[in-house]
């Protein structure tokens, strides 16, 4: 998955590898995180595959530069991996899997957990930022019109956050009417059994 966004935004105009990491870092990095020696590493791999070319291209003054560009085998694997019928059928989701078990962890444990669930956000300004980014790139390529779709990724990622805040919110209420219930059912206990011991 990470060699075909690599490729994408090589398919959008030649780069650099530090040019890659900059606009994978202002675009796919909400949705996808990759670190810099796997950018590369992936490079390297589309490289052998004949997806790509590197450039070494001098420059006086300042350090060298390598540049990639896309070859045509490169256009068909993108469009092959475009056209895959990859639909998604049914949620497998390892961190719903996870939540369904935590009833194993004290209940202040996991309010604590969604509490610091519901604060993470990868867009922090909702989305802002990123708009400003997609309408920056959308000015750089040959097909602004791409930067339609660059948008609808940033709409989903604004609706799942609200989504999660939402669903964040419901949790914290149950499990804190739960918390709420164990309390009272200790103190319950914890009178009966004072009272118990009085009457022996």
């Amino acid at each position: 998955m990470l060699k075909h966004g690599i490729l994408g935004l090589i398919n959008n105009g030649d780069k650099t590898g530090y040019e890659i990491m900059r606009v994978f870092r202002d675009s796919l990095d909400h949705f996808w995180t990759a670190q810099t020696s796997q950018i590369y590493r992936e490079l390297k791999t589309m490289e052998k595959a004949g997806w790509i070319n590197e450039t070494h291209v001098p420059q006086s003054g300042k350090p060298d530069k390598n540049v990639y560009s896309i070859t045509p085998a490169g256009t068909d694997e993108l469009l092959k991996w475009l056209r895959e019928d990859n639909i998604p059928a049914g949620i497998r989701n390892p961190f719903l899997m996870k939540i369904f078990f935590m009833g194993e962890l004290p209940v202040e444990e996991n309010i604590a957990f969604f509490k610091a669930f519901s604060e993470a956000s990868v867009f922090p300004d909702e989305g802002r930022q990123a708009s400003v980014n997609a309408d920056m790139y959308r000015q750089a390529v040959d097909h602004p019109e791409k930067a339609v779709y660059w948008k609808l990724t940033i709409e989903f990622g604004r609706m799942y956050e609200k989504m999660q805040r939402e669903w964040c919110s419901y949790c914290l209420r149950e499990l804190e009417g739960l918390q709420r219930m164990k309390e009272a059912q200790e103190r319950h206990d914890t009178i009966t059994a004072d009272t118990e011991e009085e009457e022996t």
